[in-house]
């Protein structure tokens, strides 16, 4: 058994701690690994629609809920098509432009993959 912390490779906090012969857990993001198996590829930034479809630059999603949108006179309709999304990091992680509207950032949460 080890008491030793090791730093989580998910959400690299220090605190991921012995769980088993062979696991190791974080208790900020709940990520278990195995500090003895290599990580091949960097999976970079990873975003998932409502449905659970990872999504990439380029993509056409819809918006599945009508959205307020502040400093404009009507909200984002439910069904909204928007083309040629940009992913980015934080809470806002797509970014977009659309018609009516203008550049702006939408949470993947809200929309489905086209």
């Amino acid at each position: 058994m080890s008491d030793e912390l090791k730093t989580c490779p998910q959400c690299k906090s220090p605190y991921g701690y012995f769980m088993s012969e062979v696991k190791y857990a974080c208790p900020e993001c709940n990520h278990e690994w195995n500090p003895d198996q290599e990580i091949t590829e960097d999976t970079g930034l990873v975003v998932v629609d409502a449905n659970g479809n990872m999504l990439q630059d380029g993509d056409s999603v819809i918006v599945i809920k009508t959205l307020k949108v502040k400093g404009a006179q009507g909200p984002v309709k439910a069904g909204t098509k928007v083309k040629k999304i940009r992913l980015t990091e934080g809470d806002h992680n797509i970014a977009c432009k659309i018609d009516g509207f203008g550049s702006m950032g939408l949470k993947s949460e809200f929309v489905k993959k086209a």
